[in-house]
Parts: C-alpha cells; structure tokens; sequence
C-alpha cells in the first residue's frame, strides 16, 4: 500500500518482548515509523505496559514540552497482570493521564488505524489551532504598537495646535466678530475633544502592555479610591451611590479603578432624575464575582446595548453629554484582560445596569 503525501511519525516505543517488531509491520504501510530508543520529535508515540514505566519520565517531558499543542500517547495493554497499567483516572493529575488512549492486545488493525487516526486528527487540529492563535497574537501586538505609535506622535503636533488656537483667542479675541469668535471656539473644543480621544486610544494600547500581575484584591477598597477621584463629580450633581460590601478578587487594582470610574461616571452623566442615584452589588457566580454598577438614568435602546462597548461609539451628541467614546470599550477590554465579560441590560427609559465579571479569590490566597 502507497503512504499518502502526507505522513504522520508514529515512534514504537516497544522492546522485544512486546513484539515490537510485530508492531513496527503493521504501523509503517500507513505511517512513518521511528524505533529509536530515545525519545524522539514524532506526531504520536506507541508504547506498551512492558516498556511504560522505562519511557515514563521522558515521555512526560516531551508531552510538556509539547504544550499546548496535543500530544498523544497510546498504550498498548498486554494479557499479563504483571505488567499492567491502569486506566486513566480523570480525579489524578499525576502518570496514567499520560495515556490518551488504550489498545487491548491482541491488537485488532481496523481498529487500531481508527484510534490512532483519531488522535493524529487532533494533534493536527491543535497545531493549526495554535498557529491562528500565534498569527492574531501576532496582529494584536502590530495593531497595539501602531495605536500606541499613532497616538503618542499625534500628541506634539496636537499639543502645538492647541496652544496657538489658545494664543489667538487670548490675543485677538476682541478683535474677531462674533462669527469669528464661534469658529475660534469649534476649533479650540474639537481639540481638546481630540486630545482626548488621543489620550485615551494610548490608554487602551496600554490595557495589555503596561497592565500589573493579576493578584488578589479588594474590590471595596478599589471602590473607595474610585469614588475619590470622582468627589467633585459626585458633589456637583448631588448623586447618592450605595454600595454593598465587595468581594475579593484576582485584579490589577489600577485597571478595576478605571472600570468603576467610567461606569460611575456614566451613570451619574446620563441620568436626567433627581437625586441621582447609582448602587453598585455583586453576586458569587461559581468561580466568578458578578459586579453591578445599577443607576436611574436615561436607560439605553437594546439595538445599541453592544455597540456601545465599541471604540468611538456615542448615543449622544457632544453637545448633551461629553465624553470621547472610549471610556466603556476601555472597560470591556480591561474585564476581557481579566477573562470576564461585561454587558448591559436596560429599557430606553428606566435607567441601567452595567455588569462584569472577574475570577474570585480562592479561599487559601492570601
């Protein structure tokens, strides 16, 4: 029988006594078969319970090695309890998880080509699996560097801009008409609004490069430092936010910071009642914290519940509310950095709930 074009290395990892050279004519008309007594780079390794426990500390190595890529290992079990080994248990994380699958001797060939097809499938699959992955890590990181690029050269130039648009109004502002004056101050504001956008494009490059280890924290004392920054804000508009008690969470402190400011920010922004109120709540979901930010805003249209999550996106004009339309993306990537979600639910006019997730803190983490 011809071999395919394409050719999976099996290593027989069987000594004499397991009848390797049995094994080796009837594997190597469909694969490529490699008898080395070393280990060696092959698609699959084949051995049985007479040679498992000489090959067992190398082969736990190479399938190490070998991650995340799937590397599997078959075991050929003979009729001889005393060289048996036992069937993986899915509770232990110690040898037999080693073994991917076993074949009970006398080998049948049908189904020994079909266990083996198997794995070899999703050995494959794994491989390119892992090569798209190293291609779009590979394109975030080009992507994050041309933001990064982008925005911190545009700063000097902008900066520039702004200064002499600041220098005429100061020098020449008497000497401009009204329409003069309306057309100095679109082009001061535009500026500052792109400052902004700027300043906050470089911050959103910055979620993954320049954010701190994920460590156990407190999500009470992350709320207290948000809610300072955010006195005068909460002062100006009289606004009433109740918080329960938070839980411990895996985090970078700076980054939740930044969440809880631009939630509460916005919920305090986009509420038309009075006295504006906000509360922030959290529930245990399994392995997760669920953390709400509740307030009695002007609420938002469900067709628009994803879109504001996406960079420069606004449900209102600059006129009614300010704001660069990066604060709630910046927000879905910091809880996407920390492996949660984040979502809204809300009616057009019955204010909104903000909620994400973040791993909890096990109960022995210090």
């Amino acid at each position: 029988m011809s071999r395919p074009d394409r050719t999976e290395t099996i290593q027989v990892l069987i000594n004499d006594d397991g009848n390797r050279a049995a094994v080796r004519e009837l594997l190597e008309d469909r694969y490529a078969v490699e008898t080395e007594r070393s280990i060696e780079d092959a698609d699959l390794y084949l051995v049985d319970d007479y040679s498992f426990h000489d090959y067992h500390d190398p082969l736990r190595e190479r399938v190490a090695e070998s991650d995340p890529v799937f590397c599997p290992v078959v075991l050929v079990r003979r009729d001889d309890e005393h060289h048996t080994v036992p069937l993986p248990n899915p509770r232990e994380r110690d040898s037999p998880l080693l073994i991917d699958d076993i074949i009970e001797a006398p080998i049948d060939r049908t189904l020994l080509y079909r266990r083996l097809n198997t794995l070899l499938v999703r050995r494959t699959q794994s491989q390119e699996l892992m090569h798209y992955v190293s291609k779009l890590e590979e394109s975030n990181r080009s992507l994050e560097q041309f933001a990064y690029a982008a925005s911190h050269d545009l700063q000097e130039p902008l900066r520039m801009v702004s200064s002499y648009l600041q220098l005429i109004e100061q020098r020449y502002e008497d000497d401009l008409d009204r329409e003069g004056r309306e057309f100095l101050g679109y082009a001061i504001d535009g500026a500052d609004r792109m400052r902004d956008m700027i300043e906050g494009l470089l911050e959103y490059s910055r979620i993954d490069s320049r954010g701190s280890p994920l460590e156990p924290i407190d999500l009470d004392d992350v709320l207290d430092e948000a809610l300072a920054d955010l006195r005068m804000k909460v002062d100006e508009h009289d606004a009433e936010i109740e918080a329960e008690s938070l839980p411990r969470v895996r985090g970078d402190e700076d980054q939740l910071r930044q969440v809880f400011q631009n939630l509460l920010s916005n919920a305090i922004e986009y509420s038309d009642d009075e006295p504006r109120q906000v509360r922030v709540t959290a529930r245990r979901r399994g392995p997760e914290w669920e953390v709400s930010v509740s307030d009695n805003g002007v609420g938002i249209d469900p067709e628009d519940r994803d879109r504001i999550f996406e960079l420069f996106q606004r449900l209102h004009s600059h006129t009614e509310h300010d704001g660069s339309g990066i604060g709630l993306a910046l927000c879905k990537r910091i809880v996407e950095r920390h492996d949660g979600r984040i979502w809204v639910e809300s009616n057009d006019d019955s204010g909104s709930t903000f909620s994400f997730t973040l791993p909890a803190v096990d109960a022995g983490e210090a």
